[in-house]
């Protein structure tokens, strides 16, 4: 096994040992990144990559990211790098300064190997509506099958096994549910735990910086370093930085779940529902105490109508500044109105154009009683009932997605519960700005889904401690195509 595929802990035991270097783990990583064929990447950042890794030379003992290759979603600003969050209106855009989270990983010296591809804007689900096409789940050789989006190319950059860890945005489970789709841990924190100051906004009150690995305590060393308070963001925490992998190995006995009966009874995949039923029985068996609840089906089929209205009228208002002026290409026009008509026009996808639209209508005016101001009071509705069962339970645990990674051509039933319910509950965590994560729970078909575990806000430690003791009973820690296992459920 090449020292790419290990866990960080094993990597950087390697670096401390010198027995690789982190110009050789880079180099490792950009041959595989070139040689990948998902469409996962807007840009390869070779010579940096190299300069930088090749200038590490002692291993820094109590840093585990120290000299480890990593790969960005191109909605992070990078100083000197273009990045376009997959959208031609952003084609040519340089930005002057770097994200706080690529601030903190160059201190960390992690070396970033390039930017990954995202469904346009961070708008969308399926990985398929950025300004380079498809981004296929290496899962899948035949490219029949998508990875899910928007952190299309971040996902696939993990469990292709080209970096150990890659950078990713959830808006409403952006990177959990393809994180079920690639057999990896996806996680969201809380919201303001990690400073969002560079990350280019969708909709502010729902985004989250989130992140990629193939371990639970990977997850949780990325979080050590990423989180805190950031003077330029004034979303962000001042909540102390805990040690997030202090937990990990602790017992679970006495930790209390809740299993929310509409969601499971909504999944059809017989199979899927047989591995969870397993699942549910091996933590008793750690002395978990399980609980069914109901949350009410009316508020669960509510979230990706309330989602649409909210992220959209947000993403109208924050992306008004995309102009064809201030940047990306300018087409032309005699007056200002007719500049930015020809580059919003030929700048965005249909997807972007709809939502745009969706969004200025919620807004109008005469709409906003109807819409907006309807769906964030739904919303508050969805937030008090989350918090009311978490109240008396420490986490909610579901699976991450009705079904493995569906193909390209699928349809699915948009009014049918296992799409309105089981495909959309992981907004709940955005809706309410809690931490969660999701893991892999099984293989079907040759192909990876996964649960989510959901917790209470900044209890991330405790989020991480059920989320190891869920890998033992799995078997698929530190999973990727190049680390194929059977799992053991």
């Amino acid at each position: 096994m090449n020292t790419l595929d290990l866990s960080l802990n094993e990597i950087h035991a390697a670096l401390v040992a010198k027995t690789v270097t982190p110009l050789e783990l880079a180099q490792e990583a950009i041959k595989r990144a070139k040689e990948s064929k998902d469409n996962a990447f807007e840009l390869i950042d070779e010579a940096n990559a190299l300069a930088f890794a090749a200038s590490l030379k002692d291993p820094e003992k109590d840093n585990v990211l120290w000299g480890i290759p990593y790969v960005l979603k191109d909605n992070f600003s990078t100083k000197g790098l273009p990045t376009t969050a997959s959208s031609n209106i952003l084609n040519g855009y340089v930005p002057l300064y770097d994200a706080t989270v690529v601030s903190k990983l160059k201190a960390a010296k992690a070396v970033m190997i390039g930017k990954s591809t995202l469904d346009e804007l961070a708008m969308g689900g399926t990985g398929t509506t950025g300004h380079l096409g498809k981004t296929y789940n290496p899962w899948d050789p035949t490219h029949q099958r998508m990875i899910g989006g928007s952190s299309c190319g971040s996902a696939a950059s993990v469990c292709s096994g080209i970096v150990p860890f890659a950078l990713g945005s959830d808006t409403g489970d952006s990177v959990r549910k393809p994180a079920s789709f690639a057999g990896l841990v996806g996680m969201k924190p809380t919201w303001g735990r990690i400073s969002r100051y560079g990350l280019f906004p969708f909709a502010p009150s729902l985004d989250h910086v989130g992140f990629f690995s193939r371990t639970a305590a990977d997850s949780a060393y990325l979080l050590d370093v990423l989180a805190g308070r950031d003077n330029h963001d004034s979303t962000s925490s001042f909540k102390p930085v805990e040690k997030y992998e202090s937990l990990i190995g602790k017992p679970v006995k006495g930790l209390k779940i809740a299993i929310i009966k509409e969601i499971t009874d909504s999944i059809t995949n017989q199979a899927l529902k047989a591995s969870f039923a397993k699942s549910v029985e091996a933590l008793k068996k750690q002395g978990v105490e399980v609980e069914e609840v109901s949350f009410g089906r009316d508020l669960l089929e509510s979230i990706y109508a309330t989602y649409i209205v909210i992220s959209c009228a947000e993403a109208t208002s924050n992306d008004a500044n995309l102009d064809g002026i201030k940047f990306g290409p300018n087409y032309g026009g005699k007056t200002y109105q007719e500049v930015m008509y020809n580059a919003r026009t030929k700048g965005f996808s249909e997807l972007i154009k709809r939502r745009f639209v969706i969004g200025s209508f919620a807004l109008m005016r005469e709409n906003q009683d109807v819409l907006f101001l309807r769906a964030q009071k739904n919303r508050a509705k969805i937030v008090e009932k989350t918090n009311a069962i978490l109240k008396d339970h420490d986490f909610i645990y579901v699976p991450a997605a009705p079904s493995i990674a569906p193909s390209f051509s699928a349809a699915s039933d948009k009014l049918s519960d296992e799409y309105l319910i089981a495909d959309n509950h992981l907004a709940l965590g955005n809706f309410a700005g809690l931490p969660s994560i999701t893991l892999p729970l099984t293989l079907e078909e040759g192909m990876p889904i996964g649960i989510n575990f959901m917790g209470r806000a900044f209890e991330e430690a405790k989020l991480y401690q059920i989320a190891a003791a869920f890998e033992s009973i799995s078997g698929l820690s530190n999973l990727s195509i190049r680390n194929k296992k059977e799992g053991n459920l």
